[in-house]
Order: structure tokens, then C-alpha cells, then sequence
């Protein structure tokens, strides 16, 4: 009998489920908390529970799948490795383009003379000897190269030059962006790659958190992944392109909501410690982004389900908005949760919000902590006073005035936390919870303490911004269903397919009509609004937040038995699918050229040129879903060809062709 594992590892929780793969059912859950600094702690703890509650071997596992919301986290908080971008043939105003200057955030950019044009042909060489110099100048500030070329989809070269001298200089990881995608946006290719350079990291380490441990139980199967389009890919490829794991968690979670309830038309809300990501399943699929991916302010060229991903979650950081009656405002960066972190450093926290709790008017900075996340030594290339607040922090948590002791080093603890080397305790929903007796997993009297503290703070008037720790609690978990509903009606306004006069969904969801219609306004005008399908609402904290979403929203909420585990569930449910991606191009008349990894190649017959690339592209996608462990392999090919009329006849422009491999992955027998 064959048992199928899956996991999931998210910015609060490490979910681990067991399937039996004959009976297609969950035979045992168990949930273990990610342990940022040391991966393998909570997947090792996720795992053995799980497989403990199933009763059965560990040599029994056939398959182990592993989804993540990590890399969508990192994005939506801004975090990851120093990276280098390589910039290949472009004019310096192209950095303005796609957000990429915003992505680099101060990081090293080499300008580089060579490129391509649109037909592939080289319009100048690359320079090498500069590129030489800035790898051995570089190599010891960043922890990876991204490279990005002009017309790079049309011709790889100058990209795999660069790739295979940054690695043999540096042996640091290169990612190149025409491996990620077909697309001919440059800055976007760019910036995708960049993104996935910043992420390698963080995903080996899981990776090979899980391969370890897998080891030490004598598991022997195949490691999946799950991908940003809720496909299945090998963990190898997966470490190679940790971009395509963004929105890995949310593909997984539609998978298992449709594997848990078997409804084929609804929203799924799943909420976890970081982000709210909300999707519509339709027939039973959840629709493909056409745009590719969007996280946080970054639009990717990634493939992935169309969700919407928005920086909110049981540990959010709680916002207090300045004004005659102080609002709130809930993320978009995660905090480690002060009840959290009086479990797991007592003396520290208790100690300082006593000697807070005795002073008359808190501090700027009172109640919050500042956490390291390494193990050993904090990341390389840090620099200034990013080092000396790292080297405070080298013999554990401090308070954050204690890590950071003037105004100076406050930007240094931010750049720390945005390289995700230090985590910051503070109040979250998570805390409130705690208060207010929803939630008992941490230090419920560390969470109580901080909120007392927070409620004294002063509002514009000069009176307390709450009458004590249960009311400021309360008002938290109001915010945070408020911008639940907010979530979901965003989601619902892209989704319907009416023209609103083209009005964005957020100014839609904010709407005083909307907000009316809620109300059930009945006046000289009266209004009612409601979702016209149900929610299904994912995640360990659903069914704390969710319920009282039906009624404001009108509209069933669903929440299935082992909702809080379905990304694990849905890691296990998936398929392999391997897609890639060529063009034909008209360079001439009579002339037609197809691009391939190894450069263009022409023909004077369109329809070789088509077949030619088309079975160069069925080897590869073949030979990718086999390297997965597919064995009954599907093949699907899509074309797309533009051409004009001229004078009655047809001019052929372009051709593109999508050929993709599908297949359950192979499980180990034995």
C-alpha cells in the first residue's frame, strides 16, 4: 500500500499530511511551527508527527510533495539575498522600467555593451573583459548573479556566456532570464530574474531541509514541488528556478480546497501568518494569470494562478494611524508575534514589558523585540552600521532600542530585516486572539502585557488609543475582517466580467456604494450588495476570522474539515506539467527563422521551420517531465501564428509554439 506526504511550510506554520493514495483520503494531519533560523527543525518536527498519527512506516511513503508560501512572503516583505543583475545591451533609463530599480533596492547593477535584435542577430559584442572585473569585484558582496540580456528569447547567447563565466569565477548561482521566460519585456525579464536570484537561497535551504530529513526516517521517494500554476516540478529544477514556487502555497491551497469540498464554482480565501491569497475556482480550475504572476508591487513573467496576494495575515504588524481617534492599519510585513516570542524567550520579554508597563508613557520603540535568523553568522555583504547592529545581535534577541541605540542604526536594523537576517516581534492579530481567548498555542500573558502597553498610547485628542488590552484586542480583529471583506471584494470586482467603467477593483471594494450595499442601506435609496458564490476559507486561522465574514458579505462560508492543511493536501494532488515555449520569426522575404536555445536557425519554408521547432521543443518538454519522474507522458502543442493580408494574400509575422508535457509524477514502489 502506497502512502503520499505532503508539506507544506509557510512564514507561522510547517503543515505535514498523510494520503492513502488507494483510499484517495487524509489518514493523518499535524502542524509544527517554521523555525526560520534552522528549516529543517519544524519540517523534521511536521514530518514525524504526521507520520507517527498515520501509524504507518516511514519506507512506506511513496511520494513526498513540499509546498511553500516563503518565496511570496519574501516578496511581499521585500526581503532576499544581495544579487547582482548583470545588464546586458540595454540603456540605463531601462532600469526606470518594470519596478526593477525598486526591485534591486540599492543592489549592484553592471551595464554591459553586447545584445541582440529581434531577429537574433548580435549588434554588439559582449563585453568580457569589463564582465571579468566586475565578477571578481562583485563576487564577495552577493550571494547571486542574475543576468538579463536584449532580445535574449531570440538569442540566448551573450546570456550563457556570462552565466558560465560568473560560475566559473564566483561558483556562486547564476540565473539567466531566458530560462524563465519566452517573453521579449526586457526590464521584466530582468526583473524576474532578479527576483529568482534573491530567492535561490531561502528555497535550497528548505529543500534541503526536507531531502535531510527525508534521509534520516530512510525515506526512498521522488521530492516534488509544487509550482506558482499549482503544477508538480522536480525539487532539482525547483532550486535551479525558485521563482516559479511564488504563489506555490496559494496553487496548492486551490488544489486541496477543490480536492476537500468538490465544489467547482467559489472564492477561496486562504489566510496565513503573512498574506491572504484569494482565488476564483471555476469549474474546478482556478484560472492562469495571462499577465503572470503579481506579488506585493512586482508583476513577474512567471505563469501562475491568478491570485490575489495581499500582505495580511494572523501576524501582520498592527499599524497605529495618527489622528484625533487613532486608526489601524493591519501589514503588509510579517512580525513574530510577542506571544510568540515570550514562549520562546521568556526572560527577555517578560522582563522588558514589565520595566515598560512601569513607566508612565511608552517609548517609540517599547514592545518590540529585535530576533537574529541565522544560526551561525549573520548573511555576507553587509555593511556600516548594518554591521554593527548584526554584531549586537550575535548573542541573541534584544529589545529593538537595545539593537538599534540611535537614530542612525534604525535604517541599518531595517535593511537586516529586509534581507530577512532579523525578525521584529511586535503586536498581531495573532496576539489578539490570545487576549481575547480564540487562540491558546503561546504565552497568551506576554500578548496581554504588550497590548496594555500599546492601549496607553495617545491619540490625537491625548486619551488613550483603548480602555485596556481586551478592547484594543477587539478593535485588531475588526480591522483584520475588515480588510478580509476588502480582500474579497477586490477579488470579486477583477473577476466578474462586467465593465465598471473600468474602475479598479480596489476603488470598487472602497466604494461608499459598496460599503451601502453591505450595510443594507435603506433610505430614499436602498441598497443590498452580497457575493454571488460561496467562500471557502483556508488556513489555521479561518475559523477564528472567517465566520462572521457571511453575514457582512451574504454569502455561505465553507469551511471544510482539515481546512488548515490543504496547501499540504494540495501538494500531493497535482500533477507534472512541463511547458516550453519557442518562436518562428520573418526575418526576410522567404526567409524564416526558429529560435533555439542554441541560437536562430532559417528556412525557406515556413512550415519546416514550424515543425523543426516544434520537435525540438516536444524533446525538451519530454525530457523535463521525465526528469521530474513522469513515466506516461501527454503531450499538448499550441500554436500561434500572426500574419496580415497584403493585396489578398497572407504575410506571415510570427509564430509561436507552447508544447507541453503531463503526467502524474512516479511514485516509489517497493
Amino acid at each position: 500500500m502506497a502512502y503520499l506526504l505532503g508539506v507544506d511550510t509557510g512564514g507561522t506554520y510547517t503543515d505535514a499530511v498523510v494520503l492513502d493514495e488507494r483510499e484517495d483520503k487524509v489518514i493523518a494531519s499535524a502542524k509544527s511551527l517554521t523555525t526560520r533560523p534552522d528549516l529543517a527543525l519544524g519540517v523534521g518536527r511536521a514530518i514525524d508527527a504526521a507520520v507517527g498519527k498515520a501509524g504507518i512506516r516511514a519506507q512506506q511513503v511513496a511520494m513526498v510533495s513540499l509546498s511553500t508560501t516563503l518565496a511570496t512572503n519574501a516578496l511581499v516583505e521585500g526581503q532576499g539575498g544581495r544579487v547582482a543583475l548583470i545588464f546586458i545591451g540595454f540603456e540605463e533609463t531601462e532600469l526606470a522600467r518594470a519596478g526593477l530599480t525598486e526591485a534591486m533596492k540599492g543592489d549592484p547593477v553592471v551595464m554591459l555593451g553586447g545584445g541582440h535584435n529581434h531577429a537574433g542577430g548580435e549588434v554588439t559584442a559582449l563585453d568580457i573583459v569589463k564582465l571579468e572585473a566586475e565578477i571578481e569585484r562583485l563576487a564577495p558582496e552577493v550571494t547571486g548573479f542574475a543576468v538579463a540580456s536584449s532580445f535574449a528569447t531570440r538569442n540566448p547567447a551573450h546570456e550563457n556566456a556570462a552565466r558560465d563565466l560568473i560560475r566559473r569565477i564566483s561558483g556562486l548561482p547564476v540565473t539567466c532570464s531566458h530560462e524563465l521566460s519566452a517573453g521579449l519585456n526586457g526590464p521584466r525579464r530582468a526583473l524576474t530574474a532578479v527576483l529568482n536570484a534573491r530567492l535561490i537561497g531561502m528555497i535550497d535551504r528548505l529543500i534541503a531541509a526536507c531531502e535531510a530529513h527525508m534521509v534520516s526516517l530512510g525515506i526512498d521517494a521522488p521530492l516534488m514541488v509544487v509550482r506558482g500554476d499549482g503544477a508538480l516540478v522536480s525539487a532539482t529544477l525547483a532550486r535551479e528556478r525558485p521563482i516559479e514556487t511564488i504563489l506555490s502555497g496559494p496553487a496548492a491551497s486551490i488544489a486541496g480546497a477543490s480536492w476537500l469540498t468538490g465544489i467547482r464554482d467559489a472564492l477561496v480565501s486562504d489566510i496565513g501568518g503573512t498574506t491572504t491569497d484569494v482565488c476564483l475556482l471555476k469549474d474546478g480550475k482556478p484560472a492562469i494569470d495571462p499577465m503572470g504572476a503579481r506579488v506585493g508591487a512586482f508583476r513577474t513573467m512567471v505563469e501562475a494562478v491568478a491570485m490575489r496576494t495581499t500582505g495580511l495575515g494572523g501576524d501582520s504588524e498592527v499599524h497605529l494611524l495618527d489622528g484625533l481617534e487613532t486608526g489601524l492599519r493591519l501589514g503588509p510585513r510579517r512580525l513574530m508575534p510577542v506571544s510568540l516570542a515570550g514562549k520562546d524567550y521568556p526572560d527577555l520579554v517578560h522582563g522588558a514589558l514589565d520595566q515598560w508597563l512601569s513607566l508612565e508613557a511608552p517609548g517609540e520603540h517599547d514592545g518590540r523585540f529585535a530576533i537574529p535568523m541565522w544560526n551561525d553568522a549573520p548573511p555576507p555583504g553587509l555593511q556600516g552600521r548594518e554591521v554593527v547592529v548584526a554584531e549586537r545581535l550575535m548573542s541573541g534577541p534584544l529589545k529593538v532600542s537595545d539593537a538599534a541605540r540611535t537614530r542612525l542604526e534604525y535604517p541599518a536594523l531595517t535593511k537586516l530585516v529586509a534581507r530577512g537576517a532579523v525578525m521584529i516581534s511586535g503586536i498581531t492579530p495573532s496576539d489578539a486572539s490570545h487576549v481575547l481567548g480564540r487562540l491558546d498555542a503561546w504565552d497568551g500573558e506576554a500578548a496581554r502585557k504588550a497590548m496594555v502597553l500599546m492601549a496607553r498610547r495617545r491619540n490625537g485628542r491625548g486619551d488613550r488609543i483603548a480602555q485596556g488590552a481586551e478592547a484594543l484586542a477587539s478593535r485588531i480583529i475588526a480591522q483584520l475582517e475588515q480588510q478580509t471583506v476588502d480582500c474579497l471584494l477586490e477579488a470579486a470586482f477583477d473577476e466578474d466580467g462586467r465593465d465598471w467603467a473600468q474602475e479598479m477593483p480596489e476603488k470598487l471594494a472602497r466604494h461608499p456604494l459598496t460599503s451601502a450595499g453591505l450595510d443594507r442601506h435603506s433610505g430614499v435609496i436602498r441598497t443590498s450588495l452580497s457575493l454571488g458564490v460561496p467562500v471557502i476559507g483556508l488556513g489555521a486561522s479561518a475559523p477564528s476570522y472567517y465566520p462572521p465574514l457571511c453575514d457582512r458579505l451574504g454569502t455561505q462560508m465553507i469551511l471544510p474539515e482539515h481546512s488548515g492543511v490543504a496547501n499540504a493536501i494540495g501538494a500531493v494532488v497535482g500533477q507534472v506539467s512541463m511547458s516550453v515555449s519557442g518562436v518562428v520569426t520573418a526575418p526576410g522575404p522567404g526567409a524564416f527563422a526558429a529560435h533555439f536555445e542554441q541560437g536562430p536557425k532559417r528556412f525557406s519554408d515556413r512550415d519546416k521551420a514550424l515543425g523543426a521547432l516544434e520537435q525540438s521543443l516536444k524533446v525538451e518538454a519530454e525530457a523535463r517531465a521525465r526528469a521530474a519522474g513522469v513515466e506516461e507522458i501527454r503531450l499538448t502543442v499550441d500554436r500561434d501564428i500572426s500574419e496580415i493580408e497584403v493585396e489578398g494574400q497572407p504575410m506571415f509575422i510570427e509564430a509561436k509554439i507552447k508544447v507541453t508535457a503531463q503526467g502524474r509524477p512516479r511514485i516509489a514502489v517497493g
